[in-house]
C-alpha cells in the first residue's frame, strides 16, 4: 500500500495560502457624517469612580466557635444559609439626583 507524503507538501500548501490571508482588503474606519446637526450637539461625559462604593476594612470580633455553631443551629443551619443564597438579590435604587460627573 502506498502512502502519500504530505509533510513534503506542506510547504507549497503554505506557499499558496498564506499570502492570500494577507491579500484581504482592510475595512476603512467609519467616519462620522459632519453635516448632521445631531454630530454638532455637544457630547456630556459622565464618570462614576470604582471606589464610590468602598467600604474600608474593619476588624470583626472574634466569637468562640462553639458560639458560632450554636448560633448557626438557631438559624436553622446549612438549609438556611441554602434558601438565603437561591433568593435574589435586590437592585438597589439608584440615588436621585446623583449623576456621578464632575463640576
Amino acid at each position: 500500500m502506498y502512502s502519500f507524503p504530505l509533510h513534503r507538501f506542506m510547504p507549497v500548501g503554505l506557499a499558496v495560502v498564506l499570502p492570500m490571508t494577507f491579500a484581504q482588503p482592510g475595512v476603512a474606519p467609519a467616519t462620522p457624517d459632519r453635516s448632521s446637526s445631531a454630530s454638532s450637539a455637544p457630547v456630556t461625559l459622565s464618570y462614576r469612580s470604582a471606589f464610590t462604593d468602598y467600604r474600608a476594612y474593619s476588624e470583626q470580633p472574634v466569637a468562640s466557635w462553639r458560639e458560632a455553631n450554636d448560633k448557626v443551629d438557631q438559624i436553622g443551619g446549612w438549609r438556611a444559609y441554602a434558601r438565603e443564597a437561591s433568593q435574589p438579590e435586590p437592585v438597589p435604587a439608584p440615588a436621585s439626583g446623583a449623576t456621578g460627573a464632575k463640576q
